[in-house]
């Protein structure tokens, strides 16, 4: 029996059963077609509308492992696509019939609380690095959902609850080891290959695998003041308008962000407001207790909410606190705007789409971003948007595939009706697969260097499941 697999010019070929078997004879791991264990396992990600099968898929459990699938693809000139925590929106941890490289059984955390250093495994989630570091009362800024993979947080900037204190994931990055086209492993560092660790900050994994990370870690925790209060979205209006103050106004220790959707059936919400409209505001104050009271009193003294659950949590547990609106499986499609002001014009523009979801699972969030990021020069990484913003993000989410034109047309409709507004930037972790024409606002003054390192460290462009930088000689040609 041979295998049909997608080659790197868009063609097919034929790759040999005694080739894979030679594959697998040269890996700890495991190489699984389809239909044999691990397969489907493997392919499987967290937004249920990537279905892809591919050729084959590497199961790696080391960087021998992942050097050997790279090698494979390479040779034989295939199609490969990476998988690590699998979360992205776009879907690009998969393709049909290309070679998957899957590291998700790749979930080592090792944390040097003296140094204040952890080294992670790429298949991390971040509730892997959360639980590891928080045992030493340590963090690293991470993002808002536990079940998100450390890899793709990582490439594409990485922000949550505590960035405003601390920086981005990637400000927090002290280096990483890095299987490049080639074969090589490199360690990319602000030492040693600093292009190559310039780009991984923000470049998504458009420049080789990363098979280890090495960050640095805060003093966070065990607890934070931390929570929700929630409002009738029929008071948003004025309630927005005091949110971009407070934001404005907020000390670095602490972060608010707004999110606006039917609300859940959570248990402290009276039972007439499942299912009503609401606008949420969810915060974190990551430091001194009785700081975090008197700076979130001016919040919680806003209008008259239907519930204020703000107080000390564990900080795993708020780390987890959305998961369950979060699970694998559904149908998601997500559109994306940055502003430099949350302009009353762009209140204005954004309550009525609210008003009309589509599915009682979607919702739109507002994130106020700054502080320590934006003490960052906009050239020091790849990750360009360094200036205090707010980042919407309209996250259509559902289960039935008869929905799909009703759900995905709302959020392109609302992208659009605010686009005048926005800043015209974008977070590339936000971006759904088809919005193959916003590279340029994601990464701006950036993108020139980003495609001559690419040219340096993967001239055929061979890893190209992703929101593609193409190599400088290509991109001008």
């Amino acid at each position: 029996m041979n295998v049909t697999m997608r080659t790197l010019d868009g063609d097919t070929q034929t790759v040999s059963i005694e080739a894979v078997e030679a594959l697998r004879s040269r890996l700890r791991g495991t190489a699984a077609l389809p239909g044999e264990p691990g397969f489907d396992e493997a392919r499987t990600v967290w937004n249920g509308m990537i279905d892809r099968t591919p050729g084959l898929a590497v199961r790696a459990l080391g960087t021998s492992d992942i050097r050997e699938a790279v090698a494979f693809a390479r040779d034989n000139g295939l199609l490969i696509a990476i998988r690590a925590g699998g979360h992205q929106i776009a879907g690009h941890a998969v393709a049909d019939g290309a070679l998957l490289l899957d590291l998700s059984q790749m979930r080592s955390v090792h944390v040097d609380p003296q140094a204040r250093t952890a080294r992670v495994e790429p298949g991390c989630l971040l509730s892997d690095v959360d639980r590891e570091t928080q045992l030493h009362g340590l963090a690293v800024p991470v993002g808002i959902n536990s079940t998100t993979g450390i890899s793709g947080l990582t490439l594409g900037g990485g922000f949550g609850w505590i960035t405003r204190k601390f920086g981005m994931t990637i400000d927090n990055l002290i280096s990483a080891d890095v299987v490049t086209a080639d074969g090589e492993i490199l360690k990319a560092s602000a030492d040693e290959n600093p292009d190559l660790f310039w780009a991984l900050r923000g470049g998504g994994g458009n420049f080789g695998v990363v098979s280890s990370f090495e960050f640095r870690l805060h003093p966070v925790g065990p607890q934070v003041m931390s929570g929700l209060v929630v409002h009738p979205l029929e008071d948003a209006p004025d309630l927005l308008r005091h949110f971009r103050r407070i934001c404005a106004e907020a000390p670095d220790d602490l972060t608010v962000w707004a999110v606006m959707r039917k609300a859940p059936p959570l248990p402290f919400l009276p039972a007439e407001w499942h299912g009503r409209e609401v606008l949420i505001f969810a915060a974190c104050y990551a430091g001194d207790m009785d700081a975090g009271e008197l700076a979130l009193r001016e919040l919680r003294s806003l209008g008259t909410p239907v519930a204020d659950v703000i107080s000390p949590h564990p900080f795993t547990g708020w780390q987890a606190a959305f998961d369950g609106l979060l699970t694998p499986g559904a149908r998601n499609y997500w559109k994306s705007h940055d502003f430099t002001e949350l302009s009353d014009a762009a209140i204005e523009t954004l309550l009525p789409a609210v008003e009309a979801l589509p599915d009682p699972q979607c919702e739109v969030f507002i994130a106020h971003v700054g502080g320590a990021m934006a003490r960052v020069a906009s050239d020091e990484t790849a990750f360009p948007q360094r200036d205090a913003h707010f980042t919407m993000n309209v996250h259509t989410r559902w289960e039935d595939p008869a929905k799909d034109a009703a759900c995905i047309g709302w959020a392109r409709e609302m992208f659009t009706a605010l686009q005048p507004h926005a800043a015209g930037s974008v977070y590339v972790n936000f971006m759904p697969e088809d919005e193959t024409d916003r590279l340029d606002g994601a990464y701006g003054g950036n993108m020139e260097r980003l495609q001559q390192v690419k040219a340096r460290y993967d001239p055929q462009n061979l890893f190209r499941v992703n929101h593609n930088i193409q190599p400088a000689a290509r991109a001008a040609g």
